[in-house]
This record gives C-alpha cells, sequence and structure tokens, in this order.
C-alpha cells in the first residue's frame, strides 16, 4: 500500500493544491487594524484557513473590540 498521512493531527488540505496545510503567520485586517495571528495555511498558494468556530467566536469578539475603539 502507499503512504496515507496521519490526519488525526491536520486534517486539512488545499483543494487546489492537494497539499497538507501548515500552520503559518498570517496578517489579518479589520477596520483600518492589522495583526499578525497563526492559521493553518496551504505552503504553496498561501489559502488560509478560517474555520467557522473561528470566524463566529474569536473573529467576533475581535471585531466587537475594534469597533468599540
Amino acid at each position: 500500500m502507499g503512504y496515507m498521512p496521519d490526519r488525526t493531527k491536520n486534517p486539512w488540505r488545499c483543494f487546489k493544491c492537494d497539499c497538507d496545510l501548515q500552520p503559518g503567520r498570517v496578517n489579518v485586517s479589520y477596520l483600518g487594524s492589522s495583526f499578525p495571528v497563526e492559521l493553518l495555511k496551504c505552503p504553496q498558494c498561501g489559502l488560509v484557513l478560517i474555520t467557522e468556530d473561528l470566524a463566529r467566536g474569536k473573529m467576533v469578539e475581535v471585531e466587537r473590540t475594534l469597533e468599540d475603539k
């Protein structure tokens, strides 16, 4: 049989490049503010994964904080 990667650690793959997504530093911008965060991204094309949990949880908190300033 061929090589089967361990998907328990990182089950995410880039649909475009068919590569495993890897943690990496990404600059996120919102309302004129920019800050670095660690997210899963494709090592080839740079596509960044923002999960639903992240978008509905942490990102909403950040939005509220920035909008209150």
